[in-house]
């Protein structure tokens, strides 16, 4: 495809094109998620070679259930859908779970996802040198308390805490109902702490 892609089109119009056959709109689709979706798989795996693999498994998945998309949710939380399921029917084969994407990559608004992380357990009142090495020190332990989860808790600390989304769109992603998504998050916040309590 020659010239800029303007990926700015509403997705609804973009949908609609892909759905009649459009190849066009379907690579526009593809380039306006594709980092998206390429950093939550790598959040959640841990691998790149693997991320990057599963990132256009989604991609091939979404290209050949396109016509099944009927918009009762957005596009980007069914794109999101199809990733994380991947994800975690992979990482249920495979346990090859590290620290390398929580560690290096960049969410979506570009701020590094431990510093993400920092942020929200930084005291942002008291930026001393001493403060922010504690910090930094606790972030460290956290993102090492995280990766212990299992890929189900992981993964809603991960779309709640680092990706901002509220209890809803992660039900919505994830196919749960409201409650477990809550109750989820509670274990897994409570498993951290007793992870975090026994090294401190």
């Amino acid at each position: 495809m020659t010239g800029t892609v303007n990926i700015n089109i509403d997705d609804a119009v973009l949908v609609e094109q892909a759905q009649q056959g459009s190849s066009a709109a379907m690579e526009r689709l593809i380039l306006k998620y594709q980092n998206r979706i390429y950093n939550i798989i790598l959040k959640i795996c841990s691998n790149p070679e693997d991320a990057a693999e599963l990132t256009q498994e989604t991609f091939v998945k979404v290209m050949e259930n396109i016509n099944k998309f009927q918009g009762r949710s957005g596009f980007y939380t069914w794109i999101f859908r199809i990733a994380v399921n991947l994800t975690l029917s992979y990482c249920k084969r495979n346990v090859k779970l590290g620290f390398v994407s929580l560690d290096a990559e960049l969410n979506d608004n570009g701020l590094h996802a431990k510093g993400a992380l920092r942020d929200i357990l930084s005291d942002r009142n008291s930026p001393s040198p001493d403060v922010v090495a504690q910090n930094s020190e606790l972030c460290e332990l956290v993102l090492r308390a995280l990766m212990r989860l299992d890929a189900s808790q992981r993964t809603v600390v991960i779309l709640r805490d680092i990706e901002d989304m509220n209890y809803a769109q992660i039900a919505d992603v994830l196919d749960i109902e409201l409650g477990t998504v809550k109750s989820r998050l509670s274990r897994a916040r409570n498993n951290i702490r007793e992870i975090l309590e026994s090294v401190l």
